[in-house]
């Protein structure tokens, strides 16, 4: 996600986020190493989700370049996005930021 990518869309009052997988919707909570430069979510639900919509049929387990779509105060909707060799290079340094 990219520390100044944090600091340009989340409040810093912002304690957890909810985001929409598929039919599922759960919140997670932001730590304080999310603020510290460690712009990560973690939340085992959403580990399981991406890896049975997403890694299982992937042989080499490459990642999966997903989009966080607003859906209202705090609330996200997970979507995979596709990109060419270009556009991976530009992400690769977006989360760089």
């Amino acid at each position: 996600m990219g520390v100044k990518n944090v600091r340009r869309y989340f409040p810093i009052s912002t304690s957890s986020i909810e985001l929409v997988l598929d039919n599922l919707q759960i919140e997670c909570g932001l730590t304080p190493a999310f603020w510290q430069g460690e712009p990560e979510i973690f939340d085992p639900r959403l580990c399981t989700w991406l890896e049975s919509r997403y890694m299982h049929s992937k042989q080499d387990r490459t990642s999966v370049a997903m989009a966080m779509i607003p859906e209202g105060w705090n609330t996200f909707r997970l979507q995979p996005i596709r990109l060419s060799g270009r556009d991976r290079r530009q992400l690769a340094n977006w989360v760089a930021a």
